[in-house]
């Protein structure tokens, strides 16, 4: 991203504020009709792009050039139109009326400045992915076989991509211009607010004195932050710049300690209230309220950082690590004073489970966290704050709608070539009709898409293309979503290409591809779980209270069971032949089989009570 100065700095800052005010009056007073909320929207997005982010690496960072100006130019056109003519757009007959010659040089110039703005912001795998779809659309009727397409002209792809909400304009941008927006902004003035410098020093006090306590902090505090940030990169540089060091200091590896920052920081997109911009998606996908989505990822997100909590305390143990000096760990009773500054949160989260609209529950956390930092010297935000809580939050919102408006190329071509049923048919012959082979085939097509394209994009793309087939197979629709949703989230620490982790490793000093491998395996247990809630809805709040507790306490046992057996450590070092029992007892407590899932309970309690009995005499 460019550094801008002098007077296209201020261009660009008035230009976001001028964007910021736009989504937080829609949110207060209601949106517009949906094409023009995200026409008003993506206008503001793509031209600013190009202000933001250079063509190539050789491209001048810190001055705009000619050919960015002129891109900017041409990047309002084709959405100006439409604004203007909504009413004649919305109101024409799809596949009756004439395409206008104009029309279709808009609709094809958006489509490349898209494309291009994709290329320079998410990375190649998308715009080819996207390139690919309208090849597709255009040239698939002359492919043999199962995937041959049906016959499209150029007109009529430009309008379903164009002058439809079925296509660029198709719910991810919808959901980018709503509510990922004004969460955003939201993210912002959490931060300039100080609630996230209390996340810290929150978990300095929580568990900077236990054993191996950096690492633990770097749980707890990514866990909390990442729930704000929605990017696992961004919280890694975010939280990871304090934890990491701290981590290497008391005696932890480099490589593990970049790990433990890209798992922690991973894990903030499926950490409720505040999750990633792929889970407001998954409930316009749905038709469902964002509570339930929330309500349903709690356990499994609870059963992740629990997981790498255990991992850390068996490693610290093993390796005899401390905790931090006391000098370094604020006062519990003095961070507790400032309680108070989390109200912006608890608001949030009782508002959402009140049944009101995420955007309504976000404006007014924005409105509370103004309040907040009154209290606050440090922090408090007088106009200039509240302009720049503005601009930061709206600033990351390029990755996001470019992303939505590329998926939405993408989703266009699902529908209007109808590839999604013969791609059900696909993973129907490929996995003969086994629903365990079908999900092993989903979940690399998300980690595949998740490590090319950012986590709401492959979401996005993956579940047009597997969740039909899931359903079809006889899982929960919630749950082949949620399924698709996790994948996409932990590609960023599955090697080859673990982004999170790279991140890390850069701030760590380690090898990337050590601390991806390292990461993968902290991560474990989400994959494991992911597993575990398609075939048990109980991990999802789906099932009676008995089921959801039993379920509960399996997923605990299964937590211990896997981290004391992957770092080989409880009160004493374990032998080989135990890890292997305790991987899996920790796998068959998650099986949907009642008596297996209770004796091995029971067989990993007998365990730790011999153990713990044995070290105690």
């Amino acid at each position: 991203m460019r550094k801008l100065t002098g007077a296209t700095y201020f261009f660009a800052f008035f230009s976001l504020i001028a964007m910021g005010i736009f989504h937080i009056y829609t949110a207060i007073f209601g949106t517009f009709e949906a094409y023009l909320q995200r026409n008003i929207h993506l206008i503001f997005a793509l031209p600013l792009a190009f202000i933001f982010y250079p063509a190539t690496q050789k491209s001048p960072k810190d001055r705009v050039p000619w050919y960015d100006w002129l891109l900017f130019v041409l990047a309002i056109s084709p959405c100006l139109y439409a604004i203007i003519n909504y009413e004649k757009i919305i109101y024409r007959m799809v596949q009756v009326e004439e395409v206008t010659v104009a029309q279709i040089l808009l609709g094809t110039l958006l489509i490349v400045l898209i494309l291009e703005a994709t290329r320079r912001i998410v990375g190649l795998a998308l715009t080819i992915l996207a390139a690919a779809s309208i090849l597709y659309m255009y040239a698939g009727h002359l492919l043999p076989g199962q995937f041959k397409g049906m016959y499209v002209t150029y007109d009529r792809i430009v309008e379903h991509l164009y002058l439809t909400g079925e296509g660029i304009f198709s719910t991810p941008l919808g959901v980018s211009a709503t509510f990922v927006m004004i969460f955003l902004i939201l993210g912002g003035f959490l931060e300039h607010s100080g609630i996230g410098e209390y996340f810290m020093d929150l978990s300095k006090s929580l568990a900077g004195k236990a054993t191996g306590g950096p690492a633990k902090i770097a749980v707890v505090s990514s866990s909390l932050f990442g729930s704000i940030s929605g990017s696992a990169v961004a919280n890694v540089y975010a939280t990871g710049t304090f934890t990491i060091p701290m981590m290497k200091q008391l005696g932890f590896s480099p490589v593990f300690a970049g790990a433990v920052e890209a798992v922690a920081s991973s894990g903030g997109q499926i950490m409720p209230p505040i999750m990633g911009a792929a889970a407001f998606i998954m409930a316009s996908f749905l038709g469902i309220p964002y509570k339930q989505v929330m309500i349903a990822a709690l356990i499994p997100a609870f059963l992740y950082y629990f997981y790498v909590f255990m991992s850390v305390h068996a490693r610290a143990s093993k390796l005899n690590l401390k905790g931090l000096p006391s000098e370094m760990i604020p006062p519990i009773k003095q961070v507790l004073k400032k309680l108070y500054v989390l109200f912006p949160i608890a608001l949030l989260v009782v508002l959402i489970m009140r049944g009101y609209t995420p955007m309504t529950a976000a404006t007014w956390g924005i409105v509370s966290s103004w309040f907040v930092s009154l209290l606050d010297k440090k922090h408090r935000m007088g106009p200039r704050g509240i302009l720049n809580a503005i601009y930061d939050g709206s600033k990351n919102v390029f990755v996001v709608a470019i992303a939505c408006a590329t998926a939405g190329i993408v989703v266009g071509a699902v529908t209007l070539t109808g590839i999604g049923f013969k791609l059900v048919g696909f993973i129907f012959s490929l996995a003969h009709n086994i629903p365990f082979l079908a999900l092993i085939m989903v979940m690399l097509m998300a980690i595949v898409l998740g490590m090319g394209l950012p986590t709401t994009a492959a979401y996005i793309v993956a579940s047009a293309l597997a969740v039909p087939a899931l359903v079809k197979l006889g899982f929960d629709t919630l749950a082949s979503h949620m399924f698709v949703f996790y994948f996409a989230v932990f590609s960023a620490i599955t090697p080859p290409v673990a982004l999170a982790a790279y991140a890390a490793s850069s701030i760590s000093g380690a090898k990337p591809s050590q601390t991806g491998y390292q990461a993968f395996r902290l991560g474990l247990i989400a994959m494991i779980v992911a597993f575990a809630f398609m075939y048990d809805t109980s991990f999802l709040l789906r099932a009676s209270l008995a089921k959801t507790l039993f379920a509960l306490i399996a997923g605990i046992v299964s937590a211990f069971a896997l981290s004391y057996a992957f770092e080989g450590f409880f009160k004493v070092q374990l032998k080989v032949p135990m890890r292997v029992l305790l991987t899996v007892l920790g796998v068959f407590t998650l099986f949907p089989i009642f008596w297996l899932r209770l004796a091995s309970i029971l067989a990993f309690v007998a365990f730790y009570v011999t153990t713990y009995l044995k070290k105690s005499k």
